[in-house]
């Protein structure tokens, strides 16, 4: 497991742990050990931007870690997302900020299925799965299936 951590350069507990304590403001870590988080998440970040097309916004926030099913391959997300516990992301989701800076908030338990893109002020409540290859582009009430281009609700769970 640490060879492949080396090789990929990835640890997922390391990095959603380093990424925790430099998002959040009202750390007690010294500036100088979080400056050090910094530095690693960003080596990180540009390693898996060129080699696999991934980027996590700086100022995206993750209550906890995503599950990544297939990896983290081509998984976008914008700087203000606000990504709830326990979210699964599968491969090529992008998570878009809309006009002027709006942002987007993904409830708990959510599965964003291959492909789906969440674009704009967009809410998406808990327990809910997004389809492959939906476009998301208007909020989706919690517990609810919701597939197509554009994303329609067309099943409560």
């Amino acid at each position: 497991k640490k060879i492949l951590n080396i090789i990929q350069h990835y640890n997922h507990e390391k990095y959603w742990k380093m990424r925790a304590e430099v998002i959040n403001p009202n750390s007690e870590k010294n500036k100088l050990i979080r400056l050090y988080y910094l530095l690693r998440i960003k080596k990180m970040d540009a390693y898996h931007n060129a080699s696999m097309g991934t980027d996590f916004g700086a100022g995206a926030s993750f209550e906890t870690p995503p599950i990544f099913v297939h990896g983290m391959n081509g998984i976008i997300v914008g700087h203000s997302a606000k990504i709830g516990k326990n979210v699964t992301i599968s491969q090529q989701v992008s998570i878009l900020q809309g006009p002027r800076g709006t942002h987007t908030e993904i409830g708990d338990n959510v599965i964003l299925g291959a492909g789906c893109k969440v674009i704009g002020n967009v809410k998406i409540g808990d327990n809910c799965i997004i389809g492959a290859n939906a476009v998301v582009t208007h909020d989706v009430p919690a517990n609810t299936i919701a597939a197509g281009v554009p994303a329609k609700a067309i099943r409560e769970i």
